[in-house]
């Protein structure tokens, strides 16, 4: 049995990261019997969720768990794809990993509003005496990673627009389609779902939900995605509200 490592439900969403809902996401693609149990980053192989458990064989970062699968179990997500079909597809998984992800991580993490509805809630544990400490010294790692990416360099208002231009591309790639690349789910719309959802969770008010929630395609997209392998999430806004959970985005990169 395939286990998969992850922080569990949070933000009314299945799992705090996107990266964990990507892989699991892949793993219903596939079609693999599996099961999900709490991830530890402490223990995890390289620091971080999700990290898959395939047998004793341990796979960590999201898309190293994508090429395991296609490799161990012959799949290919992308089936079908044309080249130039599957450079876009991964075109816009690198754009939602490594440019949106850091712009919804700013928002969740530094503006004191959206913190204290949603990452504040990890530190719950932590000794009340010390609790400030560690919330105060968890922030400045962010903003740190944030700075050293780049992101964290601009303007609140350039970030946004960056990030709602983003959000407009992805939206003008998927058009019309039913999934991002056809009449058929390819690996991409892992990542495009688990992405598309964490940033519209309804725990957070930014500017870049707002813009998402402009664009009626990605809307129906959601829906159709979510109504398909998350039924048991199906309920007003992206996802019916669920309990904060222990886990976030610090060092999930993967």
């Amino acid at each position: 049995m395939i286990t998969l490592y992850t922080f569990g439900p949070a933000f009314g969403l299945p799992d705090a990261s996107p990266f964990v809902m990507k892989a699991e996401m892949l793993l219903k693609l596939a079609g693999l019997p599996y099961q999900t149990k709490r991830g530890d980053v402490r223990r995890a192989p390289k620091g971080k969720l999700p990290y898959l458990d395939d047998m004793g064989r341990l796979v960590a970062d999201s898309t190293l768990i994508r090429w395991h699968l296609e490799k161990t179990y012959h799949i290919d997500f992308d089936e079908g794809l044309s080249p130039a079909e599957r450079g876009t597809a991964w075109a816009v998984e690198k754009l939602l990993e490594d440019n949106l992800y850091w712009a919804v991580a700013r928002v969740r993490w530094l503006e004191r509003g959206n913190f204290e509805r949603g990452p504040a809630q990890f530190f719950n544990i932590v000794p009340a005496p010390v609790r400030g400490l560690v919330k105060t010294m968890v922030r400045r790692k962010v903003r740190q990673m944030l700075w050293a990416q780049g992101l964290g360099r601009h303007s609140e208002a350039d970030m946004t627009t960056m990030a709602t231009h983003g959000v407009k591309s992805v939206a003008d790639i998927l058009g019309d389609k039913p999934y991002l690349m056809g009449d058929r789910p390819c690996g991409a719309d892992a990542t495009l779902f688990a992405f598309a959802a964490s940033l519209q969770s309804p725990v957070f008010e930014t500017p870049i939900r707002a813009a998402a929630e402009t664009h009626a395609n990605l809307q129906a997209y959601l829906a159709r995605m979510r109504k398909q392998y998350y039924p048991d999430f199906a309920g007003s806004g992206v996802f019916a509200p669920a309990l904060v959970g222990q886990g976030g985005e610090v060092g999930v990169a993967a």
